[in-house]
């Protein structure tokens, strides 16, 4: 059994067995409450229903139900990939584990691909792209800012139980940096979850493969007219294809079944297309002739035309983050790697 789960896939073994330290832990009270803990040796989890021992849990088989001293029970499970994505440490907003499906369905994410990313944000569509290529694929992530990469690295080494050995991080801008870093043509899919994806249409076109798939996931309106027109006019990709997903929960308890009332709505616009060989002219949408009433002003705000320095964060509504939420973000994505890291020193101190 021990050779089995070392040949496992990178990851697998950190998602079986009994509880360890360093792992999270999601603890479900008889309210259905949920709060996600990491286990330490000598550490506690405290509410007003009293305290229960992380020594408590540890060694425990997964799915245990535990008592605290006060007689309150929990539930006791490993979160699941959605559930971390959800609540992992982050300074940019995630991809909804929704968004991230249909990129690795209608990205077509295969084991084994060679992926390239930008921004990675938190990590939380670095995760799910790792898992889909898994350790005999390669994911290149680029990030513009270190801070957003520290968080990102943490979030991925607690997911896998360490470093991925398929995954590439690098700081930059992905239209200068993948050019450098990866020869033409030879990227089978590329993701962008960024600003202004627009502008690196000229690195795509060089590094992807032809018949490869271009993924983009953008948040307005505005953004998904710009790089649809954007990649219509460069002819060297399939018509873009559109959409968004919308998750609507049920509530079912006996006889009272019926939609919940709160559902995920809009998150963001995927935008999918492919790679045409060189030779190839592409084959432009069919279109009508037809009278309209917008103005060129108006046409240029919605498509190429329009300036440069205005498509910022703040214009399209996204919310600064401070240097003090990054960092603490980036020492709590790292917790489980650092207890991790203490609890090994600490063996084999013991073993020595």
């Amino acid at each position: 059994m021990s050779e089995a789960i070392s040949q496992a896939p990178h990851g697998a073994a950190a998602r079986r067995g009994p509880f360890r330290v360093g792992d999270r832990v999601q603890l479900t009270d008889e309210k259905r409450r949920i709060n996600t803990i990491t286990l330490q040796r000598g550490g506690e989890f405290h509410t007003h229903k009293g305290v229960l021992p992380h020594e408590d849990i540890i060694g425990l088989p997964e799915g245990s139900v535990i008592e605290n001293a006060d007689g309150f029970r929990y539930q006791a499970l490993r979160p699941l990939a959605k559930d971390f994505v959800l609540s992992m440490p982050r300074g940019a907003t995630v991809v909804y584990p929704k968004d991230a499906a249909q990129i690795v369905q209608f990205g077509d994410i295969f084991p084994g691909a060679r992926v390239v990313e930008a921004g990675v944000g938190s990590g939380a569509l670095s995760i799910s792209l790792l898992r889909a290529v898994g350790d005999e694929g390669f994911l290149h992530s680029f990030e513009r800012r270190e801070e957003f990469a520290d968080i990102a690295r943490g979030n991925v080494s607690t997911v896998f139980g360490g470093d991925h050995p398929s995954w590439q991080i690098s700081i930059g801008d992905f239209q200068d940096k993948v050019v450098e870093l990866e020869e033409p043509g030879s990227i089978d899919r590329v993701v962008l979850d960024m600003l202004s994806p627009w502008e690196c249409l000229d690195a795509v076109a060089t590094v992807l493969a032809p018949g490869g798939v271009w993924t983009n996931y953008v948040s307005s309106v505005t953004q998904m007219s710009r790089v649809v027109e954007a990649i219509r006019a460069s002819g060297q990709f399939t018509e873009p294809e559109c959409f968004e997903t919308l998750v609507r929960g049920w509530h079912v308890d006996g006889l009272a079944v019926r939609p919940d009332h709160r559902m995920v709505a809009h998150t963001a616009f995927l935008i999918t297309c492919r790679r045409l060989a060189d030779s190839a002219d592409g084959i432009p949408k069919a279109k009508r002739i037809k009278e309209h009433s917008y103005s060129d002003e108006d046409l240029s705000a919605w498509t190429r035309d329009h300036a440069e320095d205005e498509w910022t964060a703040e214009a399209l509504g996204e919310r600064g983050l401070s240097d003090k939420k990054l960092r603490r973000a980036a020492r709590d994505a790292n917790q489980s790697v650092r207890v991790r890291a203490a609890e090994e020193n600490a063996e084999g101190a013991g073993g020595a």
